[in-house]
């Protein structure tokens, strides 16, 4: 009979050793590659600035929030006119310029060391105003309001709410201690939540977005933590018997699914949010692990082993019998299902390389979004428009993004730390 630590050494260590390689801290860069032809193009034109604001760091947020998100390209505006309001723009040199739309700003210094930061989305081919907004700030708000600016731009141009102003959580390893973190959506601006010199793994994000669970080895065996991002105060919700792994709230945030050996296999269970009754949802002798709720709460995704090797099956949140979802590969794992419920993601092995798969439910249809090698923990953006995952590049561990048409890929890197086991939050 196999266990859920039979898997994680013959198939998932490896990986867990490469990703986590330890080095210095720096800080984070971000690089976009790839591109879709049918990005709409916007010239974000630098705001003007108030004496002793970080204005251009507040514009370069903004335009690399639309550059990762694969809908957007930015128009040069070195050497042009710098309009601030709307009389001031020539909407030729910008239709010419290849311009749809123009966004133009500027930041005003307030009494108490505090900014007015405003900023106009214009249409540049009607020539009329999109959107417009101002906002009061402290210094320490820079980035939430560039993240919001991204946000409506993007939204009234798409037609689909931005992303930008959500965050994500991932697994660093500093040396001999590993923390998990809380960070913005572009991996800046990040905070510790949990430091440990034992491993942790699979933190998932409550849907309201306060609380975090999560697997601590810290009492030398893994038990399913739920913490508030609030007030920092955490509880236990699992710690039986055997292995505790891999928590997955419910869309309800009532329930969480997760696996447990409680019962000598490895097989997923669904617990209460506050630690009680737990119920036993899948019934194999394989390998059961990696539970993820579909967005109405009707099924449960998970990988299981019971063909033979990790493939990707689901099965009905009120049990009953396991369908298998995945068949184009001998090796699929770590599915995520997308806010709208049509797509799934998941690694899949091809050639000794993993790569995330995109995998469109009710057709079968696939489309593999990365050309790296390793892979893992793909996780949707609460707009359902991008991916975030963890990869090995030039030797270590790197948070990344990509389109779901795979033409735009952004790499989070910080350089010298590892980073892996991403979770993108509400």
């Amino acid at each position: 009979m196999r266990s859920l630590t039979h898997l994680f050494f013959r198939v998932l260590l490896p990986l867990a050793i490469c990703l986590f390689a330890a080095r210095a801290h720096a800080a984070l860069e971000i690089q976009v590659t790839g591109g879709a032809a049918s990005r709409i193009p916007v010239a974000l034109i630098p705001f003007q600035s108030a004496p002793n604001a970080p204005t251009p760091e507040l514009t370069s947020i903004i335009g690399q929030d639309l550059l990762r998100s694969g809908q957007i390209a930015l128009v040069a505006t070195a050497g042009s006119q710098q309009p601030v309001e709307p009389a001031q723009i020539d909407y030729g040199v910008w239709r010419g310029k290849g311009a749809d739309a123009i966004v133009i700003g500027q930041v005003v210094s307030l009494p108490g060391g505090r900014f007015e930061v405003r900023f106009r989305l214009m249409d540049a081919v009607r020539q009329t105003q999109l959107a417009g907004l101002s906002f009061n700030i402290g210094p320490e708000q820079w980035r939430a309001a560039a993240h919001k600016i991204a946000d409506i731009i993007y939204e009234k141009l798409t037609g689909i709410p931005g992303m930008f102003s959500s965050r994500i959580a991932y697994v660093q390893k500093r040396g001999t201690q590993y923390e998990l973190r809380v960070a913005d959506a572009d991996g800046q601006n990040w905070q510790t939540v949990v430091r440990s010199r034992e491993p942790i793994i699979s933190p998932a994000f409550s849907p309201d977005g306060q609380r975090m669970a999560y697997v601590s080895f810290e009492n030398k065996k893994p038990i399913v933590y739920v913490q508030s991002l609030r007030d920092g105060s955490r509880r236990t919700l699992a710690a039986f018997k055997g292995s505790n792994s891999a928590p997955s709230w419910s869309p309800d945030g009532k329930r969480l699914a997760l696996t447990l050996t409680r019962d000598a296999v490895s097989q997923v269970y669904l617990i209460n949010a506050d630690g009680r009754g737990e119920t036993r949802l899948t019934r194999s002798d394989a390998i059961d692990t990696e539970p993820v709720w579909s967005p109405d709460g009707q099924w449960v995704y998970f990988t299981s082993d019971r063909g033979g090797s990790p493939q990707i099956y689901r099965v009905s949140s009120r049990g009953g019998e396991a369908r298998r979802v995945t068949f184009s590969g001998g090796y699929s794992v770590s599915p995520d299902i997308s806010p709208d419920g049509k797509y799934m993601a998941y690694v899949r092995r091809d050639e000794g390389r993993f790569r995330v798969v995109l995998h469109e439910l009710a057709t079968g249809q696939e489309r593999v979004l990365t050309d790296t090698a390793h892979d893992e923990s793909p996780s949707f953006a609460p707009n359902g428009q991008l991916l975030l995952y963890a990869t090995l590049v030039n030797g270590r561990g790197v948070l990344g993004t990509v389109s779901l048409d795979g033409r735009t890929r952004a790499k989070l890197s910080e350089s010298g730390i590892d980073a892996r086991e991403p979770d993108w939050g509400p």
